[in-house]
């Protein structure tokens, strides 16, 4: 019989707090794992920083943080993308406070130094004073390395780590598939709401792929819609899937029907988006760019989860930042379709608001579960996490492993990246 009370040493190694279907409560609550997480996950792999909508002209940036480093992702004059520590290379102050905006450089507010789009130096105030012993090629702000796919900018402190192609791997596809709620248009981000929640950041990233939940913990959502919504939104005993796709990546299918967003355009458009749909009519849109715009403005039917920090989450993307070992940020950004019809987009707004907002009926409910999560994982020490439904059913697939819509699989994937990472010795890490 299975002991789900097994003593564990909190000075053991790591990856024994991680088994195939559990993981131990410290993984909640210990400052010093926390600490070892921000070393060798979030400074060692692929970090999501942005999508290019943010930074879209000549000088246009964003500030954030990796970890809980604070960096400014730009767009320098050749609109090359960089990635830049907030830090400048005097005395250490920030040299930008925005959260994001349009400059022709940065300037340290303490003492004047100035700096180019691209982060070198450009400019020291009373340079005399130096006599010949600065050269400021020598003192730009730290560059770290960048790559993009489908206008998703991710940045690494690690120079050793593989191409951005492959860490995402299978999960590539399903970044397309999202992508495709631009109905042609490019995809936008087009604002966000950001708040705290009182727990680890490894809570809300198992909630992406966690249909369990959803039927108990959206009551209040499901009773808020059309009776076509919530059969739409009964999918945990339905059809749909999770799978592992490698690299603690995983894909949750909620509806099928809505992972390619343009095949079975011919379909009958749902009652609640007729009367968008009789307003594209009314402004000249074709029928097939009027279903292929209302299919997008509904979003796709699947969230994806990568890992370690960013999900695209049926219609926007959620964004994880750790803050301590019992607080996290929580960042819903919402997109719509760059250039796309004006009332189109307001319906993606509303949409958002009605689940996402602070206002909404899911985020509020979510959090609340997240905090007593945290709140319960301070009872019994030598308690683990159980991970395992869906376990028994779990079969290979051409892209790692899958398992009914319900299942835990998603966060067996995040686990055992997780324990892969921190197994690692520190002095091994980016060789």
């Amino acid at each position: 019989m299975t002991n789900l009370i097994e003593t564990v040493l909190l000075d053991t190694c790591p990856s024994d707090l991680v088994q195939a279907d559990r993981v131990h409560t410290s993984l909640y609550t210990d400052a010093k794992l926390f600490d070892e997480e921000l070393d060798k996950i979030f400074y060692k792999t692929w970090i999501w920083v942005a999508h290019a909508s943010e930074i879209p002209d000549n000088g246009s940036y964003k500030s954030t943080y990796i970890g809980k480093q604070p960096v400014i992702v730009v767009r320098d004059r050749k609109k090359d993308v960089h990635v830049l520590l907030n830090r400048c290379r005097h005395r250490g102050a920030t040299v930008c406070e925005h959260k994001k905006g349009k400059t022709n450089s940065f300037v340290c507010p303490y003492h004047g130094w100035s700096y180019a789009l691209d982060g070198s130096l450009r400019g020291v105030p009373h340079p005399e004073s130096y006599a010949d012993c600065l050269d400021k090629g020598d003192l730009p702000l730290v560059s770290l390395r960048v790559e993009q796919y489908n206008g998703m900018i991710f940045a690494t402190f690690n120079d050793q780590i593989e191409p951005l192609v492959d860490f995402l791997g299978p999960a590539r596809k399903w970044i397309d598939l999202f992508m495709k709620q631009g109905a042609g248009y490019p995809v936008k981000v087009s604002g966000e709401h950001r708040f705290r929640f009182p727990g680890n950041w490894k809570i809300q990233l198992e909630n992406t792929t966690d249909a369990y939940h959803f039927p108990l913990v959206h009551k209040s959502f499901l009773s808020s819609v059309d009776e076509q919504t919530l059969e739409l939104f009964d999918f945990v005993q339905g059809p749909g899937y999770v799978e592992d796709l490698g690299n603690g990546h995983s894909v949750m299918v909620m509806i099928p029907d809505l992972v390619d967003l343009e095949a079975n355009l011919d379909l009958p458009i749902p009652e609640r988006f007729e009367a968008l749909a009789q307003e594209l009519r009314n402004e000249g849109h074709e029928e097939l760019e009027v279903r292929r715009i209302v299919r997008a403005v509904g979003g796709s039917g699947f969230n994806l989860n990568l890992f370690p920090n960013v999900a695209c989450s049926m219609a926007f993307f959620r964004v994880l930042q750790p803050i301590a070992v019992d607080e996290t940020e929580i960042h819903h950004a919402v997109i719509t379709m760059d250039g796309g019809p004006a009332v189109a987009n307001r319906y993606r707004l509303r949409l958002h608001e009605h689940f996402q907002g602070p206002m909404g009926f899911g985020t509020p409910d979510d959090s609340e579960a997240w905090e007593r999560v945290q709140k319960g994982a301070n009872a019994g020490k030598d308690l683990w996490i159980m991970l395992n439904r869906g376990l028994a059913g779990e079969k290979p697939s051409d892209d790692g492993l899958i398992s009914d819509v319900s299942a835990e699989t998603g966060m067996r994937a995040g686990y055992q990246q997780w324990k892969k990472m921190m197994a690692v010795p520190a002095a091994k890490q980016g060789e």
